[in-house]
């Protein structure tokens, strides 16, 4: 059974599953790298969740303020040999979740067009894909996406 933990940036399992994010992303992003970790910085992320399979973090995801009625999830990722066990939805709809909790209306988010298992996730979840939003406006390689929430 998946346990979800909700914590902040500074808890340590999250900060090792999005050191192996980071060097997952290395590969898929290539010298686009640079560019896109500079908005992925996790220090001041006070919404994250930490998702457990028998006490062992698996994945991770978390939400940032965006506007008065989104918040942007970054840093999702659960570890390979745990993919297509469901986590990343669990994951999600916590995130979702607290988005509504705390009165938001919306989920905003970015990942790369190189990603394919990451789009089928968010399309599978009811992302629509829109233009891409504030720093990502021109980016080739990144898709944005959008999904309004029901309270």
């Amino acid at each position: 059974m998946i346990q979800l933990l909700r914590t902040t940036s500074a808890n340590k399992d999250f900060i090792q599953l999005t050191n192996e994010l980071d060097a997952f992303l290395r590969i898929h992003d290539g010298e686009a790298h640079s560019f896109y970790s500079h908005y992925n910085k996790i220090d001041t992320l006070k919404f994250v969740v930490v998702a457990c399979l028998d006490a062992v973090p698996v994945g991770c995801g978390a939400i940032k303020h965006f506007t008065d009625v989104a918040m942007e999830v970054k840093r999702m990722y659960v570890l390979p040999t745990k993919r297509n066990e469901g986590i990343a939805t669990v994951l999600l709809k916590d995130l979702e979740n607290w988005t509504t909790e705390l009165k938001y209306k919306k989920c905003l988010l970015e990942t790369g067009s190189r990603l394919p298992e990451a789009i089928q996730l968010y399309k599978k979840n009811g992302y629509q894909l829109i233009p891409n939003y504030g720093q990502y406006i021109g980016v080739d390689d990144s898709l944005c996406f959008e999904k309004v929430l029901n309270f």
